[in-house]
């Protein structure tokens, strides 16, 4: 953890993944934008399109309250984490975050907790080069069971596509229905809290995501 000091002068830390006990999707971002660290919910600025998209495909909009949105996202087999657990990083926009001054997350046991993840989505760009620069070659074999998909970033910053652009990519990859649940599972059920803060937790109520450490574009 950095001192202070170093936090107000650039340290932007993340949160736990969202994560079910069965998943087939993982979303990566970069790393939470200075407006959803502050109110500790991942793509909390009011203009990104992650939650308009996220309402269409699934019916986790902004028309429901955030630990809903979570629900929605577990019952369909998606996690929602980032690629860096924390950087130094003025600002909000990925471009400012320093190349040799950040921390990945822990994706590699993530991974090994869930064989039966189908791909790996990123929100953008800089989350899947960020992937590939600082945590790919972590991972070895299992990302060649693993389908790796770059989308269109929800970031207000990424103009270059309109929203119904990138509703329509996001759809492309996303929009498929979830696998019905095999009998006795529980695929809606998040994670519960673990000792460490690299690990996952139950996320009913936004005020535990300022527990864990926080940080991507949101």
């Amino acid at each position: 953890m950095k001192p202070a000091g170093d936090r107000a002068r650039g340290w932007a830390e993340g949160f736990p993944p969202v994560e079910p006990q069965r998943a087939r999707t993982l979303i990566l971002g970069t790393l939470p934008s200075a407006e959803s660290i502050r109110q500790g919910q991942y793509y909390a600025h009011p203009r990104n399109a992650f939650w308009p998209i996220m309402g269409a495909l699934f019916g986790a909009g902004r028309d429901r309250p955030y630990p809903a949105r979570l629900r929605k996202l577990a019952a369909h087999g998606v996690i929602l984490w980032d690629v860096l657990r924390a950087a130094h990083r003025p600002g909000s926009l990925d471009s400012a975050i320093h190349p040799r001054r950040l921390e990945p997350n822990a994706i590699t046991e993530l991974l090994a907790r869930h064989p039966e993840l189908e791909r790996i989505a990123f929100n953008g760009a800089p989350a899947e080069a960020l992937f590939r620069r600082h945590v790919a070659r972590k991972c070895g074999a299992r990302l060649a069971a693993l389908e790796l998909v770059r989308l269109p970033s929800t970031s207000p910053a990424h103009a270059a596509r309109t929203f119904a652009q990138k509703l329509a990519a996001w759809r492309k990859m996303l929009g498929a229905p979830a696998r019905p649940a095999a009998a006795g599972t529980e695929p809606h059920r998040l994670l519960a809290n673990r000792p460490s803060r690299m690990e996952t937790t139950t996320i009913t109520d936004s005020r535990k995501l300022r527990r864990g450490r926080r940080r991507s574009p949101g």
